[in-house]
């Protein structure tokens, strides 16, 4: 079976390359047939450097490179594109997940999972350096959806996560362009009745660069997305 790794970098050059070798350590360990695949999001710093200069490093990585308006959404949807794994996981490339989850995601996809969700809030997860504000935020959303969709999961709107290629098909088209992302992926594959799991996580606060997300400006998306989505189950419904 062959990983494919999504990793968008807008403006990730002092963690980008880091964060990358990190990973490949991790994968090369545990003999995980794998492809990286970096998707520069218009970067203005040396990002796009640093991806090419990878892919020379390691066969295993490919760099891609989008030129136009920058966005989380549209950067994994041109990165899918490319993908040629029988699964894939999304990473960010800021260092804040583990790449030891990675390969707990590659297993339980073995195991015979469509999906693997890691959590940061059940038992064996772990946060570090979580800003206070986006913490209370991101508990009230994923409360929210939770009610909503009648659900266990508690950690929807975090975007490391891992499905089969076929999970990945069947979800298309994919419609977000930014971090509402994170909630179509999962929500539509709950949706349409893929096998899932969900294991405990751990995440890092970043220590280097500047944080994508814009709450104010997310938020909105965020609930259109989950909205559409639970409208479109309703209507299946009856």
């Amino acid at each position: 079976m062959k990983l494919s790794v999504l990793m968008p970098a807008h403006n990730e050059e002092e963690a980008l390359e880091k964060t990358s070798a990190g990973l490949i350590k991790k994968l090369n360990a545990h003999k995980i047939d794998y492809e990286l695949i970096i998707i520069n999001d218009n970067s203005t710093d040396g990002t796009p450097k640093i991806a090419d200069s990878l892919s020379r490093q390691y066969s295993g990585i490919k760099a891609v490179h989008r030129v136009s308006e920058p966005g989380f959404g549209k950067a994994l949807r041109a990165g899918l594109a490319y993908i040629s794994g029988d699964a894939v996981v999304i990473m960010m490339a800021d260092s804040s997940d583990d790449p030891g989850d990675v390969v707990k995601y590659f297993h339980k996809i073995e195991e015979g999972y469509d999906c693997v969700f890691g959590s940061r809030f059940i038992k064996g997860g772990r946060v570090y350096d979580y800003p206070v504000l986006k913490l209370i935020i991101n508990r009230l959303a994923n409360t929210f959806i939770r009610v909503l969709f009648l659900l266990r999961d508690n950690d929807i709107t975090n975007a490391f996560k891992a499905y089969r290629a076929e999970v990945i098909k069947a979800i298309s088209p994919i419609e977000s362009d930014y971090f509402n992302i994170t909630v179509e992926l999962p929500l539509k594959a709950i949706v349409k009745g893929f096998k899932r799991v969900v294991i405990p996580i751990s995440w890092y606060g970043r220590k280097s660069g500047v944080s994508k997300l814009k709450l104010s400006e997310s938020m909105k998306k965020y609930l259109q997305t989950v909205m559409r989505i639970w409208a479109r189950k309703m209507m299946n419904l009856k």
